[in-house]
């Protein structure tokens, strides 16, 4: 998985909000709000490849979690990401 090109990650009032570089088709037209945990994961894995175990890595290695959870919300994750077209 990769994050797409043109995407921005910006901390606007306490929340953290995605915003698509209207120049690049990737680009959306709307913002994409994250939590502290997915704002988290995608500074980290912004600009390179990854996958559902790298995710869940920076999960356990951050908040101390059990492997099961971590890779469980990182493939929750990975699915709302593809959903609204982050990666």
């Amino acid at each position: 998985m990769k994050i797409k090109e043109g995407l921005t990650l910006r901390h606007i009032c306490g929340e953290y909000i995605i915003i698509g570089d209207a120049g690049q088709s990737s680009g959306s037209n709307k913002l994409i709000r994250l939590n502290d945990s997915a704002a988290f994961l995608f500074q980290s894995l912004e600009g390179g490849e990854f996958t559902l175990e790298d995710m869940a890595e920076l999960l356990i290695q951050k908040y101390e979690i059990e492997k099961t959870r971590a890779l469980e919300d990182a493939r929750k994750l990975s699915e709302a990401w593809e959903n609204a077209s982050i990666i």
